[in-house]
């Protein structure tokens, strides 16, 4: 992987990760047109998605820092449950990894772009609901909310699902808050994502991946930066909740990849 194709797709990482298009579709197709394919296209997405939950941690690290004091109390109080509604959301997610790691594995190390566009279909179907489908979002996110938001975020380890997406609009149709959802579901997803990072860092995979060790910041620090700018806009988006924008992007997108590049 050349520096300028690191700088390519760790912007289009940064960019897309916490907006509701699916970053994994962008990485995606970004590694089709530069024709990186295999163990390469692989660590390099785990890579820079460490990246962007690295902004995550400082765009929340007030709330961070909360919930962490609240637990260091010793009581079942508001933050406890917010750390058990976290735990409770992260169980599909760990059933799908310990199953169907090497499943996971092989979707990432070859492009199929006709199955990632069919994915960002499904993404843009998700985003459709919450527009057309409106609740009064009111609601605490409840444990068994936590659950099914969780089972959303599974769901986006197909490339194409957007899991930005998938949880928020999973929160935003059980009625929550649009608020707490969009913080919620940034935070569900640093445990899993920084426990990847630790194992593959652990075994040396990124060693081994053939990435050269300049194409790995160039591509970690153009991913941080513009993960940095998306994820205020995002934020401010939610709030909004004009999803339905972000729905045809992803049929725009979701067409290109189908009839143009698959």
């Amino acid at each position: 992987m050349e520096w300028f194709e690191a700088l390519v797709l760790g912007l289009l990482q940064g960019l897309t990760e916490f907006l509701p298009v699916s970053s994994s579709a962008h990485l995606e197709i970004g590694k089709a047109l530069f024709d990186i394919k295999g163990e390469e296209n692989l660590y390099f997405s785990i890579l820079v998605h460490g990246a962007t939950v690295l902004i995550t941690i400082i765009v929340f690290r007030k709330e961070i820092l909360k919930l962490i004091q609240g637990v260091f109390k010793f009581k079942y109080n508001e933050e406890t449950q917010y750390i058990v509604k976290i735990g409770i959301s992260m169980i599909p997610v760990m059933i799908v990894g310990l199953l169907l790691k090497d499943e996971i594995k092989t979707l990432f190390s070859g492009s199929n772009l006709l199955f990632v566009g069919m994915m960002l279909l499904v993404t843009a179907l998700l985003l459709s609901f919450t527009y057309f489908f409106k609740k009064n979002n009111n609601k605490t996110i409840s444990y068994f909310d936590s659950f099914i938001i969780g089972i959303a975020q599974a769901f986006a380890v197909f490339p194409g699902i957007s899991r930005s997406g998938a949880t928020i609009a999973t929160g935003l149709m059980l009625g929550n808050k649009k608020v707490e959802v969009a913080k919620f579901s940034f935070l569900i997803v640093l445990i899993p994502i920084l426990g990847e990072n630790f194992l593959d860092l652990m075994g040396g995979e990124f060693v081994s991946s053939g990435i050269s060790v300049s194409s790995m910041i160039i591509g970690f620090v153009s991913a941080f930066l513009a993960g940095l700018f998306a994820c205020k806009i995002m934020l401010n988006i939610v709030k909004k909740c004009k999803l339905i924008w972000f729905a045809l992007y992803c049929v725009i997108a979701a067409m290109i990849s189908i009839f143009i590049l698959s």
